[in-house]
């Protein structure tokens, strides 16, 4: 074969290369701001805030603000929850200690359980009744702050994704320049494996 002609097709694939690789990073750039504004408009609907500053000013166990909350919660002190990151914080951080601290350790499946041997009737059974209630709500809106999280970080994984696409193809669309500057370059004659030859010696 041909050494330009081995070149262009090379050159040729690499085009192909550039196109796919482009068009991947187009389609991830896509998928990361329209995961991001779902998620974004999604949260914004449900008016979810995080405590105010000042309720962090006083941490105490057992109360609305922990001292656990301290470190990862007070960062977004009176924010509107509209982030995946920030969903993942609220769910973890917030919610998930208040059900730790409940009877059960809030787990719904114990307290239900419990609900449901209790004598119909009782005032035991009243409370773990409401008790059952305020589990599965807490359960459920964590549940879902943490799906809201899970596709936003989908998101963030899409568009790092597209960064290292869109610079691919830049790499490879200058190779590919490069191998059709040297295929012109390339004489039209020259073969691209040449048989070695043995060179004879004088006696």
């Amino acid at each position: 074969m041909r050494r330009r002609v081995f070149d262009f097709l090379v050159s040729l694939g690499g085009v192909i290369m550039v196109v796919v690789l482009a068009a991947a990073g187009g389609l991830l750039t896509w998928a990361w701001t329209y995961t991001n504004s779902t998620v974004h408009n999604q949260l914004a609907v449900q008016k979810i805030y995080f405590p105010s500053k000042a309720a962090f000013a006083h941490p105490k166990a057992g109360t609305e603000i922990t001292p656990s909350m301290i470190p990862t919660v007070s960062q977004y002190a009176g924010q509107q929850l509209l982030t995946g990151q920030q969903a993942e914080v609220y769910a973890n951080d917030f919610i998930a200690v208040h059900l730790s601290e409940m009877p059960y350790h809030g787990v719904y499946a114990t307290i239900s359980a419990a609900a449901r041997a209790a004598k119909p009737g009782s005032a035991q059974a009243a409370t773990l009744t409401a008790l059952e209630q305020t589990s599965f709500q807490g359960t459920t809106l964590r549940g879902l702050l943490l799906e809201a999280y899970g596709f936003a970080t989908f998101g963030l994984i899409a568009f790092w994704s597209s960064i290292v696409s869109f610079c691919l193809a830049f790499i490879m669309a200058v190779l590919v320049g490069f191998g059709f500057w040297h295929a012109r370059r390339t004489p039209a004659e020259a073969e691209l494996l040449r048989p070695v030859t043995e060179k004879s010696t004088v006696a």
